[in-house]
């Protein structure tokens, strides 16, 4: 028989271990290995589902990476300019890494609670939370930058460019109409589809294209 676990129990013993846990999680670095015992939070977790402390668990959660998010939103705020596509990157990385450990430890109580009480799941959750305190407080002046550091070569490499516009896209696929060819870089078909009237120029185009080839020596 598992032993009660009372609000003070929870309060005092559990969550104190999870908040550590989550904390070393939204804060290390790609490749770090951190000394957290996945056994032992999983199965706190567990026993505060079975003891019903699902609700207020899944509440300090959210107030825990929200409070993290407002922060690295403050961060992003006060980079300069030059910095800040590469700082971007790094927080939507760090975030996303985070989550793949995140997600899986808080098993039971999205499987008992979020799915079935709340019909949502903890993964759309967490991200929908940097989308709100990060991602959307700072796509306006990513946005410019992003565009810029197209048109010059070198200014940020292409993985960090791709690795920006495919998750801003994952986070809010709406936002491909503030740049549209800037997302079809790296985001396939969502330009509309080519209208039939458009066909017969591209043909022309691409025929134009190959005489100009074979006029310059290429051999069909």
């Amino acid at each position: 028989v598992m032993n009660v676990i009372t609000i003070e129990d929870y309060k005092n013993r559990y969550w104190p271990k999870l908040d550590s846990a989550i904390d070393q999680l939204l804060t290390q670095s790609p490749g770090d290995y951190i000394p957290i015992s996945y056994e032992q939070i999983y199965s706190c977790v567990y026993k505060c589902v079975c003891q019903q402390h699902s609700e207020q668990m899944y509440s300090d959660l959210i107030k825990k990476i929200t409070n993290h998010l407002e922060r690295v939103s403050k961060e992003l705020q006060a980079s300069p300019p030059d910095l800040y596509i590469e700082r971007f990157n790094v927080a939507l990385g760090q975030y996303m890494g985070a989550l793949q450990s995140i997600v899986p430890l808080f098993i039971y109580m999205n499987k008992f609670y979020i799915e079935t009480k709340l019909n949502r799941n903890l993964k759309d959750d967490l991200i929908k939370l940097f989308t709100e305190h990060v991602a959307e407080k700072h796509i306006y002046n990513l946005m410019p930058l992003l565009l810029e550091a197209q048109s010059t070569p070198f200014q940020i490499t292409p993985s960090t460019m791709a690795n920006i516009v495919k998750g801003l896209y994952t986070l809010r696929p709406e936002w491909v109409q503030m740049a549209p060819a800037l997302f079809s870089k790296f985001i396939p078909n969502i330009l509309p589809p080519a209208v039939e009237s458009e066909l017969q120029e591209y043909a022309a185009q691409d025929q134009k294209l190959q005489r100009e080839l074979m006029q310059n020596g290429f051999t069909r």
